[in-house]
């Protein structure tokens, strides 16, 4: 159940929500584009899996729910977007500055 709460806690309380593992390239490469949007640190939440006791039950409970079982593994306005190739793809497409500007 602390899984669940934690993950649930992260995405309702951040504009974009991040669980990530500290050496994953990808979740480097997607911390970096958000990283680049100017936004206040409080809309942005990023939790290490790696670095918390909860983080393989936290990776099982989003499996379950998004069917994404990789990381990065990335919501933006309580919504799933996906991995670092949805984000890199709502970001070249524009799609990236909708979705934060609709918040």
């Amino acid at each position: 159940m602390a899984a669940k709460q934690i993950a649930d806690k992260l995405i309702s309380e951040h504009l974009i929500a991040v669980f990530s593992k500290s050496y994953c390239p990808y979740c480097s490469r997607a911390k970096s584009v958000i990283s680049s949007l100017g936004l206040d640190s409080s809309k942005v939440g990023i939790i290490e899996l790696d670095q918390t006791k909860e983080g393989a039950d936290i990776q099982a409970y989003l499996a379950d729910e998004t069917k994404q079982r990789t990381v990065p593994n990335i919501f933006i306005n309580e919504k799933h977007l996906g991995g670092c190739d949805d984000l890199l793809r709502a970001q070249s497409e524009g799609r990236l500055e909708q979705l934060i500007s609709s918040a």
